[in-house]
C-alpha cells in the first residue's frame, strides 16, 4: 500500500533560522487558535510576536488538509454566535481577522439527535428551540423553561470566572469568594445531576445533553459549566467559515504581521529557556535559540510543564504535582470521506447528525470501552462540510465531503505509537479499515442512497492527532471538563515562572471560541493596563 501524500494546503511561513527577524516582544509556541488569537491581539497593541508551529501548516485544530482532490477540516465542524456582530465570539473574530473572515449559517435545525430510532432536532433561536422540545416532550414544559433559565444564569456567572483568570492572586482569592456567593449552586455540579433535578424524563435529558461530544465527556462526568457554555453558544444556530477552516489562520496571520510579527511552520520548539528563574526564550529543534521577554505556550499544560520546561526550572515540581489534578480529554477517530458529486445533488444536509444507540450515554460508553467489537458505537457524529461551505462547489466542482467522528481510545493503537505516520504497517491499516467500515455503515443507515457513491475515505486515529497536533494521547479537547478542572486555580494565563504564560483551550475551556477567549485573556494578562480598551471593546462592546 502506498503512503499517503502530504497535503498541499500550507498556511504560514516555512521556518529557517535565517528568516528570523528579531528581536521579538513575545514568542508563542503553537499556532492553534488560542496562540493565533494572542499573537493577533498583541500585534494590534503594537507588539512584534513570533509564532512557532511544528506542523507544516498553521492553525492547530483549525487547519484543513487535502488529499486525492478533496479537502476536509480537522476540527472546525461548526461555530456558534456568528450571526450577530454584538456577540463576544463574533467581535473577537472580527478583531483578529480585521473583519476578513466570513460566515455561512447551517440549517435552522443545526443538530439532529438520534436516540435509537427516534430523533429530535435542536433548532436555532431560543423560542424555536423551546417550541421544538415542548412539542417532542409534552408535559415537560416547565423543565424546558427552567433549563433555558439555567443557561442564562451560567452566562451571567461567567464574567466573574473570566476576570478571576487575569487578576493577580491577591485579588483573585477574594473575587472568587464574591463570585461563589453570587453564582447559582448548580453552576459546577455534574451535568447529569443538574438535568435530573429538572426532569426524570431520560430521553429529554439525553436530547439536552446530545452535544456532549463537543466537550468529550458524557453528562455524568462533565461540569454543568461546560455543558451550559456549549448549549448557549449554539442557541442561535451554527455557522461555518466560508472557504473552509483554513481561512481562519489565513485571515489572522496578516494581522500578526502588521507589527512585524510572523507565523512560522516546521518550527519545532524543543525547550523553554530558563535563566535565573525566568523564561527568556526557546530552543528550536535545529539548536537555534530565540529570545524574548515573554514566552506564551499554546501547547497545552502537559506539553508545557511536562516536555518543554527543563527539569532545572523553578516550580517544575509544583507543576508536575498539579498535572496529577487534571486528566486528558477523550481521543477520537475521524473518517474523512470524498464523493464524486455535489452536496446538492447528493442531498447532503447542513445539519449535524449525532447518532446514539439510546439515551443512556454512560452505560453505552462503558460497554463499548469494555467490548468495542461486540457493542454498538456509543456516539457517531456526522458532519457535511461541503454542504455547509457555499464556496466549496466553486473550489471543488462536482465533489462533496463528509466527516464522521467517533470515540477511539488511544490504547487501541498504542502498539503502533512509535511508528512513523503513513508507515505503521498492515495490521494497523486493517484495524483502521474495520472501524472505517463500521462508520460507513452508520452513514448508509441514515443515507442509504450514498452506498456505492463513496470515491475515497481515510481514517485518522489518536496517533494522527499526536503527530499533527502534539497531543500525545490523542486528546482533542486538552483537559477533561470535569467539575474538578474548574476548581483548579493554576489553570490561568500567568504561570509561577516569570515571563512564562499559557494560552489556548487549557486556560478557560475547549472549542474554537473557548480557546480564543483563552487567547484574549492571555493578552490581557501580559499587557496589563494597556489592554483595558481591548478588554472593554471585547467584553462590553
Amino acid at each position: 500500500m502506498s503512503s499517503p501524500k502530504p497535503s498541499t494546503i500550507r498556511v504560514g511561513n516555512r521556518y529557517r533560522a535565517k528568516r528570523l527577524n528579531g528581536p521579538y516582544d513575545a514568542i508563542v509556541i503553537g499556532s492553534g487558535i488560542g496562540g493565533l488569537t494572542t499573537a493577533a491581539c498583541m500585534s494590534k497593541l503594537g507588539k512584534k510576536v513570533v509564532v512557532f508551529e511544528q506542523h507544516y501548516t498553521a492553525g492547530g485544530f483549525t487547519h484543513s488538509y487535502d488529499r486525492n482532490g478533496y479537502e476536509w477540516d480537522v476540527g472546525v465542524h461548526y461555530i456558534g454566535d456568528m450571526g450577530a456582530d454584538h456577540t463576544l465570539s463574533k467581535r473577537l473574530f472580527d478583531h483578529i481577522t480585521d473583519g476578513e473572515l466570513k460566515w455561512a449559517p447551517l440549517d435552522d435545525r443545526y443538530d439532529r439527535i438520534f436516540l435509537g430510532d427516534r430523533h429530535v432536532d435542536l433548532v436555532a433561536g431560543p423560542k424555536a428551540f423551546k417550541d421544538e422540545l415542548k412539542q417532542a416532550f409534552p408535559g415537560e414544559e416547565n423543565a424546558i423553561d427552567t433549563y433555558l433559565k439555567y443557561l442564562r444564569q451560567v452566562a451571567k456567572a461567567m464574567p466573574g470566572l473570566v476576570v478571576g483568570k487575569v487578576l493577580p492572586d491577591l485579588a483573585a482569592g477574594p473575587l472568587r469568594k464574591i463570585v461563589g456567593r453570587a453564582a447559582p449552586d448548580f453552576l459546577n455540579k455534574p451535568t447529569r445531576e443538574v438535568l435530573e433535578s429538572l426532569t426524570s424524563n431520560q430521553e429529554l435529558i439525553a436530547v439536552l445533553a446530545g452535544q456532549w461530544g463537543d466537550n468529550g465527556l458524557p453528562p455524568a462526568e462533565s461540569s454543568f459549566i461546560i455543558h451550559a457554555l456549549i448549549a448557549r453558544h449554539y442557541l442561535y444556530g451554527g455557522y461555518y467559515p466560508i472557504g473552509g477552516a483554513s481561512e481562519m489562520a489565513k485571515t489572522i496571520i496578516p494581522v500578526v504581521q502588521q507589527s512585524g510579527g510572523e507565523v512560522f511552520t516546521y518550527a519545532d520548539v524543543k525547550q523553554i529557556l530558563i535563566e535565573k528563574g525566568k523564561a527568556v526564550g526557546v530552543r528550536m529543534a535545529d539548536g537555534e535559540e530565540v529570545r524574548a521577554p515573554l514566552v506564551i505556550s499554546n501547547a497545552g499544560v502537559f506539553n508545557t510543564f511536562g516536555t518543554l520546561l527543563p527539569d532545572t526550572a523553578p516550580e517544575k515540581d509544583f507543576y508536575q504535582q498539579k498535572l496529577q489534578t487534571v486528566e486528558r480529554s477523550m481521543a477520537s477517530n475521524c473518517l474523512y470521506i470524498g464523493l464524486q458529486d455535489t452536496a446538492e445533488n447528493l442531498g447532503l444536509p447542513k445539519t449535524n447528525y449525532w447518532i446514539y444507540p439510546g439515551p443512556n450515554y454512560e452505560k453505552n460508553l462503558e460497554e463499548f470501552i469494555a467490548a468495542p467489537d461486540k457493542t454498538d458505537i456509543p456516539l457517531t457524529y456526522i458532519s457535511f462540510p461541503s454542504a455547509k461551505d457555499p464556496s466549496f462547489a466553486d473550489r471543488y466542482p462536482g465533489r462533496a465531503t463528509i466527516e464522521i467522528v467517533a470515540p477511539g481510545p488511544h490504547e487501541w493503537y498504542a502498539e503502533w505509537a512509535d511508528k512513523t505516520w503513513g508507515k505503521r504497517g498492515e495490521e494497523y491499516e486493517a484495524e483502521k479499515e474495520a472501524y472505517a467500515q463500521r462508520l460507513l455503515a452508520k452513514l448508509y443507515e441514515k443515507f442509504p442512497h450514498l452506498e456505492g457513491k463513496v470515491d475515497y475515505y481515510e481514517l485518522s486515529t489518536p496517533l494522527s492527532t499526536d503527530y499533527f497536533c502534539r497531543y500525545s494521547k490523542g486528546e482533542i479537547y486538552g483537559l477533561n471538563h470535569t467539575p474538578d478542572r474548574f476548581e483548579q486555580d493554576w489553570l490561568k494565563p500567568k504561570t509561577r515562572i516569570p515571563g512564562l504564560y499559557l494560552t489556548g483551550q487549557d486556560v478557560m475551556t475547549c472549542g474554537v471560541v473557548g480557546a480564543m477567549i483563552g487567547g484574549l485573556l492571555t493578552t490581557i494578562a501580559v499587557s496589563g493596563l494597556k489592554s483595558l480598551p481591548l478588554a472593554k471593546k471585547m467584553f462590553v462592546g
